[in-house]
């Protein structure tokens, strides 16, 4: 009879341990607005796999502390108008955070809905400097360099390989986003002794269409032949640039910012993608750095009819950084995984980049990694050998 009861016992007690366990445990939700259809849907939806992917892989380890997380994404298709309803929505359905949205004139509006309604907005898919105030706001956390650092980047090196300040031109996109990207270059080529910036051909398109036609007249109708065109715009209207302007530039250099999305650029250039240079503000997709093996193996478990590219590989790491922050929260609130990412410091991710937070320093890379496509793939770029 003793031992009836304390097999009763025993069962009760672990019946209360396993509905105590499971009452405990929940669905982290986390929220994302995107284009995952329109003209600039492979970012969206590369972004969203890369997140997807590690969080699969979380879940399918006993999730953060037990608990398991659940992406909602939902379509902006790249316009503000969009992306401020779905960002009101996620946050009324209880999301503990805003991940991985993508582009600047999105980012106009989400960033004051961000901040009012104190939700996280973390690892943005755009340089722009709305997302990077000095000091930063609390509620937006960044992992990528920014757009004028890269196209800072892009000017030094030009610079420093012969071409004249008065021989580089731009094609943006006419928005705060090809706004970014040229206010950085400028800023760099001031940084760099050039004042005269209004002598510079700057052609403009418009967002969501391929119109170049009129960008490319103003860059024809240079004063100064340009050697160098520094792009800040999406893929399907920089190929269609490149394709006609190579036409009528033999020899000029044609160099991108990461957003414009590298595996739908290529593809969409075909045979006139030879010499095109990207920045990326992560490491190369073939790199045995120990990251991005961990990424292209858990791409293959979890999305294996795709192939590894840099939008999904950003979104990749904008989990990880993100997942850390949650273990390192105190406690499994909006507020507390701000105060677990802020805590992080000299994090190792696997790219050779430590990542660092704290409530004055937002940004966590401020790293920009060059490449060149050549014989119809990326490789790295030495800047020093840019000829």
């Amino acid at each position: 009879m003793v031992r009836i009861k304390t097999c009763l016992s025993s069962i009760l007690a672990a019946g209360i341990l396993i509905a105590s366990s499971q009452a405990w445990a929940q669905t982290v939700k986390v929220g994302m607005s995107a284009a995952l259809t329109g003209p600039a849907q492979a970012l969206g939806n590369g972004v969203k796999n890369g997140i997807e992917s590690y969080f699969k892989y979380v879940n399918d380890n006993g999730g953060v502390n037990g608990n398991k997380l659940e992406l909602i994404a939902l379509d902006d298709g790249y316009e503000p108008a969009k992306a401020a309803p779905n960002m009101d929505k996620l946050i009324s359905d209880g999301v503990i955070a805003v991940l991985g949205n993508v582009g600047t004139p999105t980012a106009i509006v989400t960033v004051p809905i961000a901040n009012a309604s104190k939700t996280l907005l973390f690892g943005a898919y755009t340089g722009a400097g709305v997302l990077r105030k000095d000091p930063p706001d609390r509620y937006v956390i960044n992992y990528r360099a920014s757009y004028a650092e890269e196209t800072g980047a892009m000017v030094k090196n030009l610079l420093a390989s012969g071409i004249k300040p008065e021989e580089i031109a731009f094609f943006t996109q006419n928005d705060g986003y090809g706004d970014a990207g040229f206010n950085g270059a400028v800023a760099a080529l001031k940084a760099a002794g050039f004042s005269n910036v209004d002598f510079l051909a700057h052609g403009r398109y418009t967002r969501n269409t391929t119109n170049v036609e009129q960008a490319l007249s103003t860059i024809l109708d240079a004063q100064v032949e340009p050697k160098a065109i520094i792009m800040v715009g999406a893929y399907a209207p920089c190929a269609e640039f490149i394709r006609e302007a190579r036409k009528d530039f033999a020899d000029v250099k044609f160099l991108n910012v990461s957003f414009v999305g590298s595996a739908p650029l290529l593809k969409a250039l075909g045979n006139d993608a030879e010499g095109v240079i990207v920045t990326q503000v992560v490491p190369d997709v073939t790199s045995e750095l120990p990251g991005v093996v961990e990424y292209r193996k858990n791409l293959q478990v979890y999305n294996s009819d795709l192939q590894p590219d840099f939008v999904s590989l950003e979104g990749y790491l904008v989990a990880k950084i993100f997942v850390e922050g949650l273990k390192a929260a105190p406690s499994m609130t909006r507020e507390g995984v701000i105060d677990g990412l802020e805590s992080l410091k000299n994090l190792d991710i696997g790219i050779g980049v430590p990542i660092t937070y704290s409530s004055t320093q937002h940004q966590a890379s401020h790293m920009v990694w060059p490449t060149v496509i050549k014989n119809g793939k990326y490789e790295p770029l030495d800047w020093s050998q840019m000829k």
